[in-house]
This record gives C-alpha cells, structure tokens and sequence, in this order.
C-alpha cells in the first residue's frame, strides 16, 4: 500500500496512546466461535480479502511533532493458532508493526487490536467480514449474495466523528469528582491479567429485568455494584461505588465510521444503607437513562472535544500533552471502580448464524472491566481483572446463581 494515506489520530485514540503499558495493552479482542474447526490457510486469505473491505486497519501509527497520526503500511497480517496471553501488547511507540491481529484456537476466530483504532462496533463489524470471507472460502457458492458491511464510502469508514459533529465549546465540569471505591487487593505480578467467561441463557435475565422494568445494562450494573459492596471493608461503605458505560455515539450521530465513537457515562451509589439487587437495578436504570437524553450525550461528546480548540494547548509539543493527557487519565480512573461495556445483540445475516456458536470480547484494563454481549439465546460476560483476589468475580457469580440464573464460568491460568 505504501504511505499515500494518512490521517490525525482521534481525541479518545490520543488517551489510548498516552495511557498504553505492560499490564493494560489497551487491547480489545472480539471473538466468534463457529461450529467447525478453523482451516487456518482459508482464514489467512479471509483476513487478506478482509482488509480490502477495511483497509483503515492497514495502518501504522507514528510519532508526530504535535501529535500522533496513522499511516498505510505495506505489513501484511499472518493468522496463527491462539498462544500469547489474551490483549497482547499490539502498539510500541517507534516499531514498525500492525496494529491488529487474528488468531484461531480450535473452532474460535479471534480479532485483537489496539483500542486506537477502533471501538468495539468498528472491531465486531471487521470480524464478522471476516468470519463471512472464510465462510465464502470453506463454502463455496454458498454466500454469494450475503453482505455484512454498511455499505460506508471509504471516507466515511475513515471519518473522525468527533471532530465531525463537535458543535459548541463546552468547558463545563465533571459533575463526579468524588474518588471511588476500587475492589483492591494485591494486583498480578508480571503484569498480567485475569481473565473470566462467564455465561448465562438471556431469557432467564431478560424475565428479571422485564419484571423490574430496567435494562440488562442496569440489571447487571446493579449486580455488579452489590458484588464489589460485599468485597468492602465496613468503613469504607460511606466511598462511592461507580460504574462507567461507554456509549455508542452512532445511536446519536449520524456516523458510520469504524474508528472510535464513543463516551463514557457514570452511574454511581453510596452504600450508606442495605438495598436489595431490585431496587437497586430500578435506581441504577433511572440514574442512566436520565444521562442517555440527546442534549446530554451532545454536551458531553462537545466537552470532550473542545480541549482539541483551546489555541494555547495546540501548539504545544507532543511529550508535553502525553504527560497533560497521563495524568488527566489517572485522576479519571479514581473516580471509576469499573467498566462495563455492553456490545449488544449480534446479528449476523441468518446464512451466516447458521455457522455461529457464539461471540466473545474482553478489553485489557488496569481496573475491574466486563463486557456484556449475546447471541442465540446466550449472554456471555467478558471480565478482565489486574487483582490477584478473585471475591467479586465470585460474589456476582453466586448472586446470580443463588437467584435462579444457571451460570457457566471459564477462566484462564495464571503462572504466578
């Protein structure tokens, strides 16, 4: 491809840039699962046929004086069977590599790349290209007439968003400035991460939250508050527990880029009294929908861009706003005690579902991070954890059973 092509990186990707280490790669990974044993030859050439539909991905990033910026890299990716840890470190400032990766383990296609490039839409909607690429090659014939991507101009793949729909300066300030309780303990040495599967047939909670009339978003936030009010200390009941949920900003925007979209709102409780997993789901929904209106996510989305207009931050060098950005970033993930990232139903075209067991994600992290999505009837949980406690995981797990839920956990191995 060469160097004919290159773009400014966005506001979210200069975060992800300045905050990258050992321990949070700052790595998403999306995973299908089919039905039949990967032929690693065959998904080699989907890949291949892939980045033709996504050549955005075909880039590496680079060094600038004020900022980083991504260019088209000839580097062309190599499929290999799964044996690295999970989220490996796919950025290092100043070597020449891609920025993505695809593994296979058994029946499992595993799509891993720097958050940089992408959000967890942009990166759901590459794999199932490719998971369509491969099948098109196992199944000749079969999905000739089966599309998967949006149909998006190049330019519109490649838009960033947030620049496109910043509207009005907005230095108004984060109404959370509380810091909130981390589930704590000792964390992994060398680095590492633990990592859960955890899943659970939708129908069972989607009956629980219905009856509450709250959101599977909320129903889990609740459950997830409660697990990390049971790790804490007594005196530490009066710090706040709160939740971040990144929101897709494509349900508000016109916007059909692959490159990230997204903000963040922060739903957040005291535990100063006992409340019950119902009530507490009921008051957690009410708290996020009530920051999910239109005005707010705009106000929000043109706050966290206006920083990118201030004239006298502009110009200056760009280890100097790294350092500005690090330390933003650190008092940021005080105020957060978790993550949880819902990605939704898949829908994959029916000829392809035919073929598909399941999804996965999990999105390396310094703190307590889940993501949440579902097909065919399965949700699955994605939990990444840097502690070398495991309470919380287990406190949610046996909430969940203990109400009914029939609970399937998988885990990796830590070497200590």
């Amino acid at each position: 491809m060469g160097s004919e092509n290159w773009y400014k990186v966005d506001n979210v990707a200069k975060v992800f840039l300045a905050t990258v280490s050992k321990r949070d790669t700052r790595t998403l990974r999306v995973s299908c699962t089919l039905k039949e044993d990967i032929d690693p030859k065959l998904l080699e050439q989907a890949v291949l046929s892939a980045i033709q539909d996504r050549p955005q991905f075909q880039v590496r990033i680079r060094r600038g004086i004020f900022w980083h910026y991504m260019e088209d890299t000839d580097i062309l990716p190599e499929v290999k069977e799964e044996s690295e840890r999970i989220c490996p470190l796919l950025y290092v400032p100043n070597k020449a590599m891609l920025h993505y990766q695809v593994t296979y383990f058994g029946k499992r296609i595993n799509l891993e790349l720097f958050h940089a490039l992408s959000d967890g839409t942009g990166a759901l909607e590459f794999l199932n290209i490719i998971v369509l690429d491969y099948l098109r090659l196992r199944h000749p014939g079969k999905f000739e007439n089966v599309t998967i991507h949006s149909g998006a101009s190049a330019d519109d793949l490649t838009q960033d968003s947030y620049r496109q729909f910043f509207k009005n300066m907005n230095f108004s300030s984060d109404p959370f400035k509380k810091m909130a309780y981390h589930p704590g303990g000792l964390k992994l040495p060398y680095d590492q991460l633990q990592f859960f599967e955890i899943h659970m047939p939708t129908a069972q909670l989607l009956e629980k939250a219905k009856k509450l009339g709250v959101s599977l978003t909320s129903y889990f936030g609740a459950a997830w508050m409660l697990a990390i009010c049971a790790d804490m200390p007594p005196r530490r009941h009066e710090t706040p527990v709160t939740v971040s949920l990144p929101v897709n900003l494509r349900n508000y925007y016109p916007s059909y880029t692959s490159r990230n979209f997204f903000n963040s709102v922060l739903v957040t409780h005291v535990f100063k009294e006992e409340i019950s997993q119902d009530d507490l789901a009921v008051e957690f929904d009410a708290n996020f929908k009530s920051q999910l209106t239109e005005e707010n996510i705009k106000k929000q989305m043109d706050s966290f861009e206006t920083m990118e207009y201030v004239a006298p931050v502009r110009p200056l060098p760009l280890f100097v706003k790294q350092f500005a950005i690090r330390r933003a970033s650190r008092m940021s993930d005080k105020r957060v005690s978790m993550v949880i990232s819902n990605l939704g139903v898949q829908k994959p075209p029916a000829e392809v579902g035919e073929y598909i067991g399941n999804y996965s994600a999990f999105c390396s992290s310094s703190n307590l991070f889940s993501t949440m999505s579902s097909y065919n009837g399965d949700l699955t949980l994605g939990v990444s954890s840097p502690y070398a406690g495991t309470g919380v995981i287990k406190n949610l797990v046996r909430r969940l059973s203990d109400s009914g839920v029939d609970v399937r956990v998988y885990a990796t191995e830590v070497i200590g």
